[in-house]
Formats: structure tokens, sequence, C-alpha cells
């Protein structure tokens, strides 16, 4: 198993939506996490963010066809709250002013042995707790 990453919401809508600007670069993460050159993790949170999109137009076919995507995703953890969680988040959020679904996705990532999050958020490069890579 290679190195564990961690994802922000915004990596997997760009991937699920085939974003043209990020598509090449979130396939090439997701080819390797089936792969299982990369272990990923993915907060709980970050679930319940990318389900909101299709139920909010009503599409409920295409918010199960995701919740089955993600159940079955080889190499990749969907990570629920914890109380270490809660403290890291805590942490960042009084250090940098993150919002707190930022905090809990960077806090989830870390508190899961991940040396590296993936985003698209230029405002998380300032967290020094994790390498912060920018899609």
């Amino acid at each position: 198993m290679g190195q564990k990453i961690g994802l922000d919401t915004s990596f997997w809508i760009y991937f699920l939506e085939e974003n043209p600007e990020y598509l090449h670069k979130t396939r090439s993460f997701v080819d390797a996490i089936e792969a299982g050159r990369i272990e990923a993790v993915f907060s709980s949170i970050g679930l319940i963010e990318v389900l909101t999109g299709p139920k909010r137009i009503g599409n409920f076919e295409l918010a199960r066809e995701y919740r089955e995507l993600f159940a079955r995703f080889p190499h990749l953890t969907i990570w629920g709250m914890n109380e270490s969680i809660v403290e890291i988040a805590s942490n960042l959020r009084a250090t940098y002013g993150i919002s707190t679904p930022d905090a809990i996705h960077i806090a989830t990532a870390i508190d899961a042995g991940a040396k590296k999050f993936i985003t698209s958020d230029k405002g998380l490069k300032r967290v020094k707790e994790i390498l912060v890579e920018l899609l």
C-alpha cells in the first residue's frame, strides 16, 4: 500500500461532475487509489456534502449511485467523527480561522495518519499540520 492522503469534498465533486479543469488530475489520483498505490481517507461530512447536490435538484437516483460508489470504492475509507478529530479541528479553527467543515476535513486526514491533504482551496495552504496540495 502506498502513501495515505486525505481528500477534500471539492476533489470528489470535480471528479464526479467531470470538471474539465480538474478531471485529468483527479482521474490520476482516482486511478492510483483504485490500484492501491495510494490509500485515501474522506470525512463522513464530505459524503454529506457530495450527496447534497443531487438531492437538492431531486436526483435521488444519482445520490444513491454516489453513495454506492463510495461504499465499494477500493482503498478509500470514509472516516467518521471522533474525539480526536474534534480536538484537532478546534485547534485548526483557533489557529487558522478556517471554517468548521474545512477543519473537520483536515483533522480527519491528520487523525487517519494521512501525510497529505488534496484540495482546491488555496486558503488551506496556510495549515502547517499536514502537507496541503492543491489540485
